[in-house]
């Protein structure tokens, strides 16, 4: 559905002294047909760029691509015809009605009115819309409004999608039923879709396959469990007393295959290959040294442990940042 080689974006920064962005730096990427995958990367990592540029909303600086088996620079309408995009803002006007939006997205399609009713009401039953057809779109809930995006994504039946962090701002509830409904997209009617997510949760529970890009390249991809694999072992975080923890960090820094190990305050932290081993080991240790625990927790790796060894950074963190230049300089 998408191949994509040496994909570049340069951008020029706004103002009379400013330079060129290298936003995406030659990136490959293979998604097959049926397939939901993930792109993670933070906020500058050229992540939305590749998107913009996937979808015909900006034209690569140099590289070529194919999408929904169209050629992006000399077929951009191909691309547009066969694609479904929902973007992170919305595309619904607040004083349409439901019904006349997915009617008029339609007919932007071509396709007749009937049709494009007809459409608009199979996807409302899907996507749990019933009922809400002569509502204003600005009566909607938050997880309505996604739904409503995604249909109107979908009104031309495209074979892919491409959905821009699509439960941002939704409540845990909403979230869960438009993960379900995403899932449905591809389990019941084949659409491949390509998701950007800044949920780490959110990408482990949906995504078939998982592509990390920092700094305009990719740097990792692969199953969410292939990932979580590459980390070294469990995490163990140990409380002590602070007066031992030094003599705490010593009887941890010997168990068979501890590495990591770091102490802040009376926390001691570290990681082994199997967490749920070394820990009883760790106890008959320390009591036998006299140390008490005032607690102990043990986690498998998460995609952010993956992120921080990728890039020695925490997605977590580099998504609380501000967006850089790369996202909202001119275009060159």
């Amino acid at each position: 559905m998408i191949r994509a080689r040496g994909l570049e974006r340069r951008f020029r920064r706004k103002g009379r002294n400013g330079g060129e962005v290298h936003a995406v730096k030659g990136v490959d990427l293979d998604v097959e047909a049926g397939e939901l995958v993930g792109f993670l990367g933070p906020n500058g990592a050229g992540k939305t760029t590749t998107l913009r540029m996937l979808t015909t909303l900006l034209k690569p600086t140099a590289g070529t691509a194919t999408v929904g088996g169209h050629d992006l620079l000399a077929d951009p309408r191909g691309v547009r015809e066969h694609i479904g995009y929902v973007a992170q803002g919305g595309g619904s006007a607040p004083e349409s009605k439901v019904a006349d939006e997915l009617e008029l997205q339609g007919r932007l399609y071509r396709m007749s009115k009937a049709d494009a009713i007809a459409r608009g009401t199979e996807l409302c039953e899907q996507l749990d819309l019933t009922g809400l057809g002569r509502r204003l779109t600005k009566t909607l809930s938050g997880g309505q409004r996604r739904r409503l995006d995604i249909a109107m994504g979908l009104i031309h039946s495209p074979g892919l999608v491409f959905l821009d962090e699509p439960s941002t701002g939704l409540d845990p509830q909403s979230r869960a039923n438009l993960w379900e409904h995403i899932r449905r997209l591809r389990a019941e009617q084949g659409v491949t879709v390509f998701l950007t997510t800044h949920y780490l949760d959110e990408a482990d529970a949906l995504s078939d396959r998982l592509i990390v890009i920092d700094d305009g390249r990719i740097v990792a991809e692969g199953t969410p469990d292939a990932l979580k694999a590459r980390v070294s072992g469990d995490g163990v975080e140990v409380g002590v007393d602070p007066a031992s923890v030094a003599e705490a960090a010593e009887t941890a820094g010997r168990l068979p295959g501890a590495h990591e190990l770091s102490v802040t305050g009376g926390v001691l932290r570290f990681r082994v290959p199997r967490g749920d081993v070394a820990l009883p080991e760790l106890l008959r240790a320390l009591d036998g040294r006299g140390i008490a625990m005032t607690s102990m927790q043990v986690h498998r790796p998460t995609l952010d442990d993956v992120f921080l060894t990728l890039t020695g950074r925490s997605l977590r963190e580099a998504e609380q940042g501000t967006h850089t230049a790369k996202e909202t300089a001119d275009v060159a």
